[in-house]
């Protein structure tokens, strides 16, 4: 390994493990998150110390690993940023918005870990993917599409779920990350409702959602186009996204498109009152 690429790295969240894991530099984490041994199962071989994430870091935990490179990413909060910075440590900080963005995180990855050529092939194959579905799907009929990554308050899922929509064929309500108003969702009409919230993996509780919203009478409830795909899937910026664009084309047209992995509807709407609801 050069002597000028880090060999201890500490992950602070899961789209960095995750591109690192593509990369097949995984053996480079000394420590993460929990989140990302969720994500990207295979870590836990390398049995890293676990850590706070982007969003809570501390300080002493990162120096306890004695890491020459830190890789964080948006979400931070100013304190977690501070304590990142008084580990001490070359630190990384991301802020993806667009798939353009997220080639450019893995170029940036690869190129401090010394496999850049790797990159370009890991970047090369998730836009072939992403281009295979997108020549694969119908130019017409685009469904509307609204799709959220919180629930309370309703957040819209972030400019590169958007893009990924338009790819599978969709075409994607509200502005991109923004809170949003349910009543202008519900007027909107969207024919899918797709919900991938931050950190509840599959467990998002449709039925509940859509009775307490009042979003019966959408055209989706009406369709039984009401959907959640594992939060990994979509909202982590990472190669990973290729894996929740196909639960998209699924959902968006399923006549087109296989049922995906990580994809879950419901198949009425109903009025009870025993939905499980995520902590």
């Amino acid at each position: 390994m050069p002597a000028h690429t880090p060999s201890r790295i500490v992950s602070l969240q899961p789209s960095a493990t995750v591109i690192l894991a593509a990369l097949g530099e995984l053996d480079r984490i000394v420590a993460c998150t929990k989140y990302c041994r969720d994500v990207c199962p295979q870590i836990s071989a390398t049995n890293p110390t676990i850590v706070a994430d982007s969003w809570t870091a501390q300080a002493d935990p990162i120096i306890a690993a004695r890491p020459d490179l830190v890789i964080a990413a948006v979400p931070y909060q100013e304190k977690a940023v501070s304590e990142i910075l008084k580990a001490g440590a070359r630190f990384l900080g991301l802020a993806p918005k667009t798939l353009q963005d997220i080639y450019t995180d893995i170029a940036i990855i690869a190129g401090a870990v010394g496999a850049s050529e790797r990159g370009e092939t890991v970047i090369s194959e998730m836009q072939a993917q992403i281009e295979a579905i997108r020549r694969q799907a119908p130019s017409t009929p685009r469904p509307r599409v609204f799709c959220e990554e919180w629930g309370k308050p309703l957040i819209a899922s972030q400019p590169w779920v958007a893009e990924l929509v338009e790819a599978a064929g969709g075409t994607f309500l509200a502005e991109p990350g923004q809170q949003q108003d349910p009543e202008k969702v519900r007027s909107a009409d969207p024919e899918i409702l797709i919900a991938a919230w931050c950190g509840a993996g599959d467990r998002v509780p449709l039925e509940k959602i859509i009775r307490d919203r009042g979003w019966h009478e959408t055209s989706a409830a009406r369709r039984q186009g009401v959907f959640c795909i594992r939060d990994e899937y979509l909202n982590t910026p990472a190669p990973t996204l290729v894996i929740g664009l196909h639960c998209l084309a699924a959902a968006i047209h399923p006549q087109q498109f296989p049922q995906a992995e990580g994809l879950r509807s419901i198949t009425s709407v109903s009025q009870s009152k025993h939905e499980p609801v995520v902590p």
